[in-house]
């Protein structure tokens, strides 16, 4: 009776989840993010790439943009013709810019990203249990196999299927536990597939650690702050899709001890830190002036040991 009651359920979550990642459709950025009318007309009728760079500077300085591509440039997408978010991308295969998008998987058919990265891991897990789970019980028939004990019985051939089986079985896990171990790292690490590759390019530069707000955040950002739905496929991701909390913004008292050996101190002032709002309520700081965010070193914070020193804890929904 057990064992059927894991079987079946075991199964029935793994084509759940499977089903999910498959007929769900990938995210794509709000109308905010979309070139006015006039903003359009006026980005086509231009030649100059510093005149077109100049209008998508004036149409985002209001949008949650807090990166750039690594020329310093605004994303935009000419296909999709609208500003990229953070971590939004193309896909050419669905053309289609997809939010926090990871990867296209031919495996599933669609775009793995925002709207279905949860499922995504839930089937890779589920997968896994299930291959593990059928190989553990073929397996004492395995052993009996090359042992010569495994009795003949009607089907002459039974035999040689228990053998492929078995081996579909632990290929596949160990194939699959390769890939959910590499998607938990990125999980952890709050990363898509994109971004380890290429490292999101924020003010001060390149950081693939950018969006990382400490490995228990990171992992309530993809799931959600209740547990009870943790492992079923229903979507309790935290967030549109269009803009997420970032260390340059929000510290982490995980990410203190790290940002402070790797990274130096960003501050507007001497007695001032970076404003405690809410991703979602800050204006545009990448493209705002120069004058308002000053960068120091290690050497300047010696001379800036009076100032005051603010760590916003939070992770906005």
């Amino acid at each position: 009776v057990v064992y059927l009651v894991v079987f079946h359920l075991s199964f029935v979550m793994f084509v759940w989840s499977y089903w999910k990642t498959i007929f769900t459709s990938p995210a794509s950025p709000s109308n905010e993010f979309c070139l006015s009318k006039a903003d359009k007309e006026q980005y086509e009728k231009e030649e100059r790439p510093e005149s077109q760079q100049e209008i998508l500077r004036r149409a985002a300085k209001d949008l949650p943009i807090y990166t750039t591509t690594a020329s310093r440039a605004i994303r935009y997408c000419d296909r999709c013709q609208l500003i990229k978010p953070d971590r939004c991308h193309h896909c050419s295969a669905c053309d289609i810019c997809v939010l926090k998008m990871d990867h296209h998987c031919p495996w599933v058919n669609n775009c793995v990203g925002f709207s279905n990265y949860k499922f995504f891991l839930l089937f890779l897990m589920y997968s896994l249990l299930y291959c593990l789970f059928v190989a553990a019980t073929v397996l004492q028939y395995f052993i009996k196999f090359w042992t010569n004990e495994l009795p003949d019985t009607h089907a002459p051939h039974a035999k040689f299927h228990v053998l492929f089986l078995f081996f579909v079985a632990a290929m596949f896990f160990i194939s699959i536990l390769s890939l959910f171990s590499y998607h938990c790292w990125l999980v952890g690490k709050n990363r898509s597939t994109i971004e380890t590759f290429r490292a999101p390019t924020f003010r001060n530069g390149p950081d693939k650690n950018g969006f990382s707000l400490g490995c228990s955040k990171n992992l309530r950002e993809v799931f959600g702050d209740e547990k009870k739905y943790w492992l079923l496929p229903i979507f309790t991701s935290l967030g549109d899709g269009c803009n997420f909390p970032t260390r340059l913004v929000i510290m982490d008292p995980e990410q203190l001890t790290v940002s402070s050996q790797n990274e130096p101190a960003k501050s507007s002032g001497a007695n001032q830190s970076f404003p405690p709002r809410p991703l979602s309520e800050s204006q545009n700081r990448l493209l705002a002036s120069d004058s308002q965010w000053v960068e120091s070193g290690p050497e300047e914070e010696n001379v800036k040991s009076g100032a005051k020193k603010h760590i916003i804890v939070s992770l906005e929904s």
